[in-house]
């Protein structure tokens, strides 16, 4: 028998004891105990893996309405999550309004708080729940969590295999294979993606792997699993609106790559302490190497006081002699235009963490309690380098070195080198009290402590030491109308310190580029999102079966952090920008009959500012002359579509599966455009088809079509400057709007065998 258990915030087995009389497979899944689990939405192995090899990103934006994919680097393997108005991506630069766990352990990574997806081993995915926001689960929790379980030998028994192809080079393939005997059991998974892109110049290949060994008995148990990912992405960003209009498949300028190497090792204990209680942990150390190399326009010419040397202009026009490491000023060697910048960064994280707590169920003061008391540490080492090499534009609009060191005495553009360590501890307690046989309270109540050190390696600019500390409450009280209807209403406080990132690029004097951040260090508040939810659930009943879910909420973030653009171009830094605002409403529906499935889900999302602030946006065409915008609240937050709808619908007969989903999207604002003066980008509407047939007990075949009608849309746009590179697709393009494209019609197709 095999269930998994979530350690403090999913609870995936029955209802039965704690100590059950067979062998369960108890693994910590997430700090807390059962948060949130009546409300949760979530997405199983069997959806990961629905259309052919498994695909967590594909099976989130299919099946939740709430979830939106933002293509900022324009890779499907690295998009920007949007759940409720909050973000994780793996972008330097984002807020992280989301926590992310990997089997117990926070998966946000310590230098940004990113969120890599290309780092989850697919092909192990047991679950994903999405969970509203609480404060059990710590920091970044802003707009909700994110809780990832993998799989064990004893809940996937057996072996599978997966190898498809498609377009543009595209190919994938994985295995599987999980086993047990007695208290003993096993599961190795991996997986292989190649993508040459069907844009210019965009390769991608991902190799990821997983392991879990594992002893399970009736009083106690210890799982072991590695996680092991090396991935090479290229995702060449926005492009002007004409040129794609010209050429869908181009590129503005390129290269934009990000080479990741993650190995991931923990150790998930429990014991048995009574007849009603265990203590249970997760211990993790892992092991992260990131290499980014950006080729970008830059705002370099000959200087109009000296037209033998090279000047960087800001939004204003006006100018500073470009210098390199040894403070020489640079001279101009390409007739003083059809110049670019190659941005590197090297990152080098070393973390490690506990998440431990006890977990009982027992009567007191009359009243069923479901208690969980526990504490977590995590702790990081980061070694951070980035450097801006003066390049040349290509015919093809790449960017060639040319050796000389960008070093600007003012710091807007200069190398970095910093050590920076982090700790984060927290303490939590979480109790699910029965008031009545009806109604019960859900309390949640954590204490954060981060603490965050930097280190300048090449001066003293950057060092600091920084100190965050607060206690966020959480309620929610849950009413059983009838067995199949249930009404909920509840408040949380979250909250989310300034990351390093954020801290060590705080000052508009010295801003920084998305791979070059840490040139200052002025003091920033923490996040703190305060939130409201009220909603209602219930199961068909019928010829139909299944469930239905309604939401509303209601979230104000105080002191939230913005990365802003700079005066001069390619630059921004961050600050904190008064209160912000997110409501919306979600519904879901899940129902079978017979042959059919379906699923259909709708999601409102209204995200505004709530305090007016100036920004520097110089591409704009409604910014002033000093490339200024004035935001006023009550203005929506770019890059959030306010509607969001999906459907999918499945029939089988026989051997033959057939299958159909579609989503569709309001537009957004472009990045850039906080005061909403441009018009927003196009809404639209995909629609994907798929089919399986199988071939005796262990073989399916299985294909799939995407964008069936070919549909061109854009999930990002921002702006950016066309009138220094000539676009030999689009002569004369002056359109400073541009968009991150999404993929045309594109096949997959392969073979599943499972025994």
């Amino acid at each position: 028998m095999s269930r998994s258990f979530a350690f403090a915030a999913l609870l995936l087995g029955s209802t039965a004891p704690l100590v059950a009389a067979e062998p369960d497979t108890i693994i910590v899944t997430a700090p807390g105990n059962d948060a949130d689990v009546d409300d949760a939405i979530r997405v199983d192995a069997d959806a990961v893996r629905r259309v052919g090899p498994p695909d967590v990103l594909r099976a989130l934006s299919r099946d939740v309405a709430g979830v939106s994919l933002s293509e900022a680097q324009a890779n499907p393997y690295q998009p920007n999550l949007i759940y409720r108005g909050f973000s994780a991506s793996p972008l330097q630069g984002n807020a992280q309004g989301l926590a992310v766990y990997l089997d117990g352990g926070r998966f946000n990574l310590p230098f940004g708080d990113t969120v890599n997806f290309d780092l989850l081993p697919d092909a192990a995915i047991d679950s994903i729940s999405i969970r509203d926001a609480n404060p059990i689960f710590g920091m970044n929790a802003l707009g909700g969590s994110m809780i990832v379980a993998t799989k064990s030998g004893r809940s996937a028994p057996g072996a599978s295999m997966e190898a498809a192809f498609g377009d543009h080079g595209r190919g994938e393939a994985s295995g599987s294979v999980g086993w047990s005997k007695g208290n003993f059991s096993g599961f190795v998974a991996g997986q292989a993606r190649r993508d040459d892109g069907w844009r210019d110049f965009s390769p991608s290949t991902l190799y990821n792997g997983f392991a879990d060994f594992g002893w399970d008995a009736e009083t106690g148990g210890v799982h072991m699993k590695l996680v092991g990912a090396d991935t090479d992405l290229t995702g060449n960003g926005t492009a002007p609106v004409e040129l794609l209009d010209a050429d869908y498949s181009a590129v503005f300028t390129h290269p934009d790559n990000t080479q990741n190497r993650f190995v991931r090792g923990s150790v998930h204990p429990w014991i048995a302490m009574g007849d009603a209680g265990r203590i249970e942990a997760t211990l993790y150390a892992q092991s992260f190497r990131q290499r980014t190399l950006n080729g970008d326009a830059a705002d370099i010419e000959a200087c109009s006081a000296d037209a033998t040397l090279l000047c960087v202009s800001d939004a204003s026009d006006n100018e500073a002699v470009l210098r390199d490491a040894l403070g020489a000023a640079i001279a101009d060697t390409l007739g003083g235009e059809g110049y670019g910048a190659l941005n590197r960064s090297r990152t080098k994280t070393r973390s490690a963490g506990v998440l431990a707590q006890y977990v009982t169920e027992r009567d007191l003061a009359g009243m069923a309690h479901n208690i969980a008391i526990g504490f977590s540490h995590d702790r990081s080492t980061t070694r951070f380098a980035a450097s801006s090499e003066l390049g040349e534009l290509t015919e093809d609009r790449s960017v060639e070195g040319l050796g000389s060191i960008i070093t600007q005495p003012d710091g807007s553009i200069a190398p970095v080198e910093l050590d920076v360590t982090t700790r984060q501890t927290g303490l939590f307690f979480a109790d699910t009290i029965s008031l009545s046989q009806r109604l019960s309270a859900e309390i949640g109540l954590r204490w954060n402590h981060t603490y965050v050190d930097l280190r300048d390696q090449i001066g003293t600019a950057l060092n600091g030491t920084h100190r965050f500390r607060r206690l966020n409450p959480g309620v929610e009280f849950d009413y059983a109308l009838t067995d199949r209807l249930s009404l909920r209403a509840g408040y949380a406080e979250t909250s989310r310190a300034p990351t390093p990132a954020e801290l060590s690029c705080a000052d508009e004097a010295a801003p920084c580029s998305l791979t070059n951040f840490f040139v200052g260090d002025p003091p920033l508040e923490q996040v703190v999102g305060k939130s409201w939810e009220a909603g209602a659930s219930g199961k068909l009943s019928g010829s139909w079966t299944g469930a239905w879910l309604l939401s509303a909420y209601r979230t104000v973030t105080i002191n939230d952090i913005q990365f802003t653009a700079a005066s001069t171009r390619g630059r921004a830094f961050f600050r904190n920008i008064g209160t912000t605002r997110r409501r919306g409403v979600e519904a879901s529906l899940t129902a079978e009959h017979g042959p059919w499935a379906v699923r259909l889900g709708y999601a409102y999302t209204d995200a505004r500012f709530g305090t007016a602030l100036v920004v520097n946006s110089p591409d704009n065409p409604a910014a002033d002359d000093d490339g200024r915008i004035l935001v006023e609240p009550g203005d929506r937050i770019p890059g959030i579509p306010r509607h969001r709808v999906v459907a999918t619908v499945d029939y089988t007969t026989g051997a033959l599966t057939l299958g159909a989903d579609f989503q569709a999207q309001s537009g957004q604002y472009f990045r850039g455009d906080e005061a909403n003066e441009d018009a927003p980008t196009q809404g639209f509407g995909v629609l994907n088809l798929r089919g399986s047939f199988r071939l005796g007990e262990a073989a399916n075949l299985f294909a799939e079509v995407s964008n069936v009608f070919d549909r061109r849309f854009a999930t990002f746009g921002t702006f950016s400057e066309t009138d220094e590179i000539e676009l030999d697709e689009a002569p004369g393009a002056d359109d400073p709007r541009a968009l991150s494209p999404g993929a045309p019609r594109r096949f997959l197709m392969g073979l599943r065998v499972g025994f």
